[in-house]
């Protein structure tokens, strides 16, 4: 087989590859990811079975690959525009707007992907939760990792618990999203908001420095 024979099936692959995984990012966010299946995703996309089965191998594979993919996703929507944001209070403000909008705007069908399929695999074990464990631990240390920044430069009490900071507003976020979900309103966001710019505030040496996330 020519190279360019070869280069072109790799393509392809890669393509068909990210063509069903945007699918199983948002099934996996409304049914879970036990309902992911080859037969139901070569049907849906139009895709043979055989060549959907080539591309994961087995159904753990699958998974393990849409939690990669909303990994990448999630990074895109909520991590990515911190860059170049001051570290501070004020940044860790707009991470919270940042996780609440991409949580608000449904950029997974059932709102933060991840918050979906933690209550799926909470309880069991194997590579899947495992993999699940790494985002979250990923996730807190982020946030815990910015409220640590804003401490080390004087914009939050010395004696601020980052950890328990961060647990606090992730908290209100994890909520926010899935009253939303759960009553199709909007309040649920307008209530997070407000209880994560005076949780900041009442920690902040000036209050001031605590934009009032939209």
């Amino acid at each position: 087989m020519s190279s360019t024979k070869a280069d072109g099936r790799v393509e392809r692959g890669n393509r068909t590859r990210r063509l069903v995984l945007r699918r199983t990012v948002d099934i996996a966010s409304v049914e879970g990811l036990e309902a992911l299946s080859v037969g139901r995703l070569a049907t849906e996309l139009g895709l043979s079975k055989s060549g959907v089965f080539a591309l994961f191998g087995s159904k753990e594979e699958l998974q393990l690959a849409t939690v990669r993919a909303a990994s990448r996703i999630f990074a895109d929507e909520v991590l990515r525009p911190m860059d170049g944001i001051p570290a501070g209070v004020g940044r860790l403000a707009r991470l919270c707007e940042s996780w609440l909008g991409y949580s608000q705007r449904r950029v997974f069908p059932g709102g933060c992907f991840f918050s979906a399929v933690m209550a799926e695999f909470d309880a069991r074990q194997g590579p899947v939760h495992d993999a699940l464990v790494r985002s979250l631990a990923t996730w807190m240390a982020y946030v815990e990792g910015c409220a640590s920044d804003a401490r080390a430069g004087g914009e939050l009490r010395g004696d601020t618990d980052t950890e328990q900071l961060a647990f606090e507003l992730v908290a209100l976020m994890e909520t926010a999203n899935a009253h939303s979900l759960l009553t199709e309103e909007t309040l649920p966001y307008d209530r997070a908001r407000t209880g994560i710019t005076s949780r900041l505030r009442a920690t902040a040496t000036d209050s001031t420095l605590v934009p009032q996330i939209p």
